[in-house]
């Protein structure tokens, strides 16, 4: 690859290690079928000496670029003109300190952040992505679209290719997505097909349609959504005032999020702009625990990029040969065939991260303490918190770290669970309606 070119795509296999133009579009290795990377030549790349300066653009909100949080660091994913670059006011989340949920797990009170992304346009960490992607479907001239989803994503694709003029389909599970979700879809004015399967059924039949009809895929198998998503930890780091916390702790599911995180510090600390790099927990529902037990149990492992496939492919035969299908009320995590495997492999080996799963009544009832402290969240976001409690208990995050956990997505994102939680009387932070006559009196007497 011309070293005159600032990026471009190259197989993550060091067996290959085959190299490709950004502007070619491709969401898989076309010579072995591994993942791609977006890489960087970054003595090309213009980037700043210091963190901070990338803070400087917050005094330009006036132009869309700086305004949003993924292109105001623009230097660190330069893989496309700005004239291409897609926004529409994602990034625009807060890193809320909580001492009340601290205090509750017993640690130290300022020690704990909730990075809260449902504040993005659709309500989720997945506008990060889109606008990174969409913005590379533009530089290669896509006209139509397609993910397969367990939901946010189905909902960010759609708001995103409204917005770009592209044609949208998207492939869900049968009764396997929240109707928060569902409904943003089909709002926005996406075609959405449903799939007699789960969400791993819906992930191989998108990438054969994508592959038959030429359409653009924008599940994270697309490296370039990934670059997006990196941003989520950039804003963390510019929230704590350009320092790094101690440990990030994200939910797993198809392990984008986790796999963009540890891409971003390994290019932070190779560029010198940060001198450490945090730990990572990732936290999977019991339900769909693939990644928990492949590196708990088969000691499934990065290993410089050689990743053991004949681990996976067994692993992945016995899911097949017992008909296995995930089940978790965490919806958006609900895969047992997470596609970016390995570079949630890699992510782990960078970051020295530790992978465990969670009950449903945990996830449950993280959410509602979540809830009650300030902060609502899908099911799948509390996974952070209830994860959480388990690493204190054990010690291996110390009570005094600085912790930052990623909420990926908002309360109304499946308000369905919340409502049950409460009516339903299912846990301990529980806080049904109370039921009352029509009498002035009788209701005074419920206030009291």
């Amino acid at each position: 690859m011309a070293k005159s070119v600032v990026a471009y795509q190259k197989c993550i296999s060091p067996a290959c290690g085959a190299e490709f133009e950004c502007r070619e579009s491709m969401f898989k290795c076309p010579r072995c079928g591994d993942l791609l990377d977006i890489q960087y030549h970054w003595d090309q790349a213009k980037v700043p000496d210091k963190l901070s300066t990338f803070g400087e653009r917050w005094a330009r909100r006036d132009k869309p670029l700086d305004f949003s949080g993924v292109w105001r660091f623009r230097e660190l994913l330069n893989f496309c003109p700005d004239k291409h670059k897609v926004t529409i006011g994602e990034g625009q989340t807060i890193l809320q300190q909580n001492r009340a949920i601290a205090a509750h797990l017993g640690m130290k009170p300022e020690s704990l952040f909730l990075q809260y992304e449902g504040l993005n346009p659709s309500g989720s960490f997945k506008d990060n992505g889109m606008a990174a992607a969409f913005s590379h479907a533009l530089m290669v001239g896509a006209q139509s679209c397609a993910c397969a989803s367990t939901g946010n994503t189905s909902a960010s694709v759609a708001l995103y290719a409204h917005a770009c003029g592209l044609k949208c389909t998207v492939f869900i599970g049968s009764g396997r997505i929240a109707f928060g979700k569902l409904s943003q879809a089909m709002d926005y004015g996406a075609q959405t097909i449903q799939i007699q399967g789960d969400f791993d059924d819906c992930m191989r039949q998108v990438q054969d349609v994508c592959e038959e009809l030429g359409l653009y895929l924008l599940n994270s198998l697309n490296p370039f959504r990934l670059e997006g998503q990196k941003t989520i930890m950039y804003r963390i780091i510019e929230a704590l005032g350009w320092e790094v916390p101690d440990w990030i702790v994200v939910p797993g599911g198809n392990l984008g999020n986790s796999s963009a995180f540890g891409k971003a510090f390994l290019e932070l600390k190779q560029l010198g702009l940060i001198d450490r790099v945090p730990r990572m927990a990732i936290i999977n529902a019991t339900g769909a625990d693939t990644l928990t037990d492949l590196v708990n149990n088969k000691k499934l492992v990065w290993n410089g990029g050689h990743v053991d496939q004949k681990i996976i492919d067994d692993y992945y035969a016995g899911l097949t040969a017992r008909h296995f299908s995930p089940h978790t009320c965490a919806s958006a995590i609900e895969i047992s065939r997470p596609v970016n495997l390995k570079k949630c492999l890699r992510a782990i080996d960078v970051c020295n991260g530790v992978v465990l799963a969670v009950t449903d009544e945990e996830i449950l009832n993280a959410k509602a303490l979540i809830g009650k402290h300030g902060l609502g969240c899908e099911p799948a976001s509390a996974a952070t918190i209830a994860g959480l409690v388990h690493l204190l208990a054990d010690g291996t995050v110390a009570k005094d770290a600085r912790v930052a956990c990623v909420l990926t997505g908002h309360t109304l994102k499946d308000a369905n669970a919340t409502v049950n939680y409460h009516k339903d009387r299912q846990g301990p932070f529980s806080n049904p309606p109370v039921e009352a006559p029509n009498d002035l009196q009788e209701i005074i007497k419920l206030i009291r």
